[in-house]
């Protein structure tokens, strides 16, 4: 089933509704559906840019083979992985050597990337108990950029109260030492390098997926139809009548 068809008739339902409820059966609606031709290569692009963009170099290598899709450059998709992983493994060094060995405008051109990448080094000092050597790093590396952007010195701020509690658990920023602050960081390095590499920083198909679900819940109001309920399966249930 194609989401494409599924959003683009959704709203053209909804343009020609009546005030009370249409019902659409479910007969009617696969009938529609089986009408509508996408272009398999289309959906084959929609594919390969999620498998892309997510880092996924073995299956997409594999459905390029399969699909015939176009070429596609391994080595920058394995590239970009190492960074992500780097970073997602708390050796943020490391990561900003493999970003600059990328492409060294991407961390000049954007500072606030490159402040997040050294918040994570500080970040990554406390977590290893080296705090002497966090505060020394706050100061020279930090602390500078802080003067100079208001966002970086509350961010910098935030970091700093980390060094304020024995348990972090009690922490009001103890976020900032979830993993979860990792994949954060990770994901902005990630985009950054997709922009640089002329790619999209997000892949298409959850986008489509949120404007499926969007269509779905302004349609509710005006017609009972064959909804999709789990996208895992794209099953339609029967409209509630």
């Amino acid at each position: 089933m194609s989401i494409f068809w599924v959003v683009r008739q959704l709203a053209h339902i909804q343009e020609s509704m009546a005030t009370s409820k249409k019902v659409i059966t479910k007969e009617e609606w696969e009938k529609k559906l089986k009408d509508v031709k996408i272009r398999k290569e289309d959906m084959n692009k929609l594919v390969m840019n999620f498998l892309v963009t997510e880092g996924y170099v073995d299956a997409a290598e594999k459905f390029r083979t399969e699909s015939g899709t176009e070429h596609i450059d391994l080595a920058t998709i394995m590239d970009r992985m190492a960074v992500k992983k780097a970073v997602q493994c708390g050796n943020v060094e490391d990561a900003i050597e493999k970003v600059n060995d990328l492409n060294p405008e991407i961390l000049d051109t954007n500072p606030q990337l490159f402040f997040h990448l050294q918040q994570q080094r500080m970040i990554e000092l406390i977590r290893n108990g080296k705090i002497e050597e966090a505060l020394e790093f706050a100061q020279e590396e930090l602390a500078p950029r802080g003067e100079e952007n208001q966002s970086f010195l509350e961010e910098l701020e935030r970091t700093v109260a980390l060094l304020a509690f024995e348990d972090v658990s009690n922490c009001p920023v103890g976020e900032l030492l979830d993993i979860s602050q990792r994949l954060k960081t990770a994901s902005e390095v990630n985009a950054a390098i997709l922009t640089s590499q002329s790619h999209e920083k997000d892949p298409k198909l959850p986008s489509l997926l949120k404007m499926l679900i969007w269509a779905q819940n302004q349609l509710d109001e005006k017609a009972a139809y064959p909804r999709i309920n789990d996208l895992t399966s794209a099953h339609l249930e029967d409209p509630a009548v």
